[in-house]
């Protein structure tokens, strides 16, 4: 994706509009859809009307969803955005994931690289925009993540439901020889004028054998009869019975087992080994040497799991040193050195910021330092996938956000085509950013020493927990002007992180060029719904070979708590109530749904409202997404440890597509939030990960999370994501609770360094 914006911003930044024509010749092969994966190898009394949609007389409604669910609920959303349009009922369908294929791309994902706020419908940000389009499609890529799976289907989905509808019409039509106008559709049912029905089933065969309207009419938000309303969800049957849907449960005949044991030093390689103690634990077949761009160590294949476990213990192994400092106090140095330097790139710059502090009075100068630490992803279904390599093409059983990347990273492992290679996505025992390229790649590393069958590669907690793409470590320098009694209207910013794109495409696509600037590093920093006479927001890029990647809301997750507890601070300084701050500083045009939800957050927070003693509440606001989100916390201090007690939530997406699914997720954020800042932590020693497991890298448990009330609104003027954006605020929205109840003012994650939690 960074090569796609480094294209993007030269077109439309450096040489103007313009210069875009250059590109109008790809501009025809845009407009072709790619085929439909549907045809191949479809069942005779089957039809395929586009990507998404298949109908059997014998087999009824199936709907293709092309992003991976993993607990969000995205399987349901997708599947309401076509039975909408087709006019069935969510009962009367099947939902499945559909194999890797470039009809599958996520349009929506690339333009979160472009460098323009989501407010922003100026020319240039609506050009960038139209060109991440097109450079989506060709770049093709299936992922789920982003939060940009209902933004990306919401229009593409509900075309594909209308134009499978009006085909089925026309069929109708023509077998009961009378004019499509005069049809009507309801419940997977064609109706003629006279009252006699056809069954969209019965209709199929004869449908496919004609033309596709190209152009089709999509209903109005007022005629939603699925959209706009709770779900139940497709796959809830199953969740609750203990179904075998997620990839630590695929079960194949002849199949055999397999683990990984890493270096525990990123990037270092092995220097001697012994295998003997492994082969002689019972059960176990072959040590297989891993050497990958992603990392190095050995594969153990068993009869079972548990032997597989048990041989790798007892492999003998004398790892080479770190290429990065070996502990925590040596990788601070490398951020301080950074943010020492000149930033390698600048967003959001206005007005005179050097000017304005060098006229500024002291007294009215306000600067903080902010960090956070690496974080993994600690998802509860370990990594896993299961391979089989046979006359030279390999198949992949996983729980990926990824399917192509997969293939891809398989394919160049082994030596043979992307063709030759097939992925079956399972559900996600929860990802959050981590499910793509390795657990692949270890199992397909394994599969040409199982001999043709299928083995399934399960690593230990320890091992996933010490080897992930961790989300970045951060270190934050802000200062800001600030007079009495009034708003902030100078902000300088500097923000020293590791670039997450930089790691992706340097584990899995090494060739692609990159561009310095990576947005994820300002997310949720600059961009923000304020207006400033004087802003700089620099970013430092940091350089270390301990591997980063997408971890949820990404930049959001640390810029969103030093943005907000900065902010509050500046109105503590101002003598200002932080919530009547902030919507003075939002603009009434452009940042209106923000200035909305606020005064909906202060309404149903009983914001101002006397507390009892030792209560304190805290509020953040974040836009990320696409969605305007505010939260407010309330904590209470008992016997010197703080508890949480309750949290409102105000978002705005634009469309709430579910409220239940979008409430739900709202709430999964905010609980990850807290999680991470009240004591998840991932840190180093001997150049080793120290964190084993959930008993030293834990989430909040039940008896901890808070009462946790959402309220959505709907005036944002474009759909935004869900399962990210409840992450950012909740962050500074605790820290700032914390402070006005104890007077301590947290600038560093986890909060647990500073103060107890009950």
């Amino acid at each position: 994706m960074g090569r796609v914006a480094k294209i993007a911003r030269r077109t439309f930044l450096g040489l103007g509009v313009a210069a875009a024509g250059g590109l109008a010749v790809g501009y025809y092969m845009y407009k072709r859809p790619y085929s439909n994966p549907l045809e191949e190898d479809l069942p005779a009394e089957e039809a395929a009307f586009t990507p998404y949609i298949r109908i059997g007389k014998e087999s009824g409604i199936t709907i293709i969803a092309p992003r991976a669910e993993m607990g969000q609920g995205i399987h349901t959303t997708l599947a309401a955005l076509v039975a909408e349009e087709l006019d069935v009922g969510m009962d009367q369908i099947k939902v499945e994931h559909g194999l890797p294929g470039k009809a599958y791309y996520n349009q929506a994902m690339f333009n979160q690289v472009a460098a323009f706020p989501w407010f922003d419908d100026g020319l240039k940000a609506t050009a960038t925009r139209e060109m991440m389009r097109v450079m989506s499609k060709f770049i093709a890529m299936q992922a789920t993540g982003g939060s940009s799976s209902t933004i990306d289907g919401y229009e593409k989905m509900r075309r594909a439901g209308a134009a499978a509808r009006e085909v089925l019409k026309a069929a109708a039509a023509k077998r009961w020889n009378v004019d499509v106008s005069k049809l009507e559709t309801e419940a997977g049912k064609v109706i003629h004028p006279d009252g006699r029905t056809l069954e969209y089933t019965e209709l199929a065969t004869d449908a496919a054998k004609l033309e596709i309207p190209s152009s089709v009419e999509l209903r109005s938000s007022l005629d939603w009869k699925i959209l706009g309303k709770p779900q139940r969800r497709v796959d809830i049957r199953k969740m609750v019975t203990g179904a075998p849907i997620f990839g630590i449960d695929v079960q194949l005949p002849d199949m055999i087992y397999g683990t990984v044991r890493m270096s525990p030093r990123m990037g270092a390689k092995t220097v001697k080994f012994d295998d003997a103690p492994a082969l002689a634990i019972k059960g176990v077949r072959k040590v297989v040497q891993i050497d990958t761009a992603v990392g190095s160590g050995f594969g153990i294949i068993a009869d079972n799991t548990w032997a597989a476990f048990q041989g790798a213990k007892a492999l003998e192994v004398e790892w080479g040193e770190a290429p990065y400092p070996a502990d925590d106090a040596g990788i601070e140095t490398l951020y301080r050195d950074a943010l020492a330097r000149a930033p390698d790139w600048i967003r959001d710059e206005a007005g005179d910021v050097d000017k304005a502090f060098a006229d500024a009075e002291p007294a009215t100068v306000v600067e903080a330092e902010y960090e956070v630490p690496f974080l993994a992803h600690a998802t509860m279904e370990p990594m896993s996938a299961t391979a089989q390599f046979r006359d030279g093409k390999l198949t992949i059983w996983t729980g990926t956000q990824m399917p192509g990347v997969d293939a891809q990273v398989a394919a160049k492992f082994l030596g043979i085509e992307t063709e030759d290679v097939t992925v079956h996505v399972t559900r996600l025992g929860g990802s959050f950013g981590r499910r793509a390229g390795d657990p692949a790649l270890y199992a397909a590393a394994l599969a040409p020493a199982a001999e043709g069958r299928p083995v399934k590669v399960t690593w230990s907690r320890e091992e996933d927990m010490q080897h992930g793409f961790y989300r970045p470590r951060a270190l934050a320098k802000l200062r800001a002007i600030v007079q009495p009694g009034k708003s902030p209207e100078t902000i300088d910013v500097n923000i020293a992180a590791p670039s997450v794109m930089a790691g992706l495409f340097g584990r899995f696509a090494p060739e692609t060029p990159l561009p310095a600037e990576d947005e994820q590093t300002l997310e949720g920093m600059a961009g923000q719904p304020n207006v400033w006479a004087n802003s700089r927001f620099a970013a430092h890029n940091m350089k270390t070979a301990i591997q980063v990647g997408l971890l949820r809301s990404v930049g959001g997750s640390y810029n969103g708590f030093f943005h907000e507890g900065f902010m509050d601070e500046l109105a503590e300084k101002a003598g200002l109530d932080p919530i009547d701050m902030r919507i003075s500083m939002m603009s009434a045009a452009e940042h209106r749904p923000a200035r909305l939800v606020m005064e909906k957050l202060r309404d149903v927070s009983n914001w101002g409202r006397a507390l009892p003693p030792g209560h304190g509440k805290g509020v953040g606001f974040t836009l990320s997404y696409g969605s305007w989100v505010g939260e407010v916390v309330e904590v209470a201090v008992t016997g010197g440890d703080i508890r949480i007690v309750k949290v409102w939530c105000v978002a705005d997406p634009g469309h709430v597509l579910d409220p239940a699914i979008y409430s739900d997720q709202m709430m999964s954020g905010i609980i990850f939030g807290l999680s991470t800042a009240m004591g998840q932590a991932i840190t180093f020693e001997d150049g080793r990960v120290q964190q084993e497991n959930f008993y030293d890298f834990d989430a909040i448990r039940m008896a901890q999370c808070p009462e946790i009330e959402v309220h959505l609104l709907e005036n944002s003027p474009r759909i935004g994501g869900a399962g990210e954006c409840g992450v950012p605020p909740s962050i500074p929205a605790l820290a700032n609770a914390i402070h006005a109840v104890t007077g301590k003012r947290l600038r560093k994650t986890p909060f647990n360094l500073a103060v107890s939690f009950a």
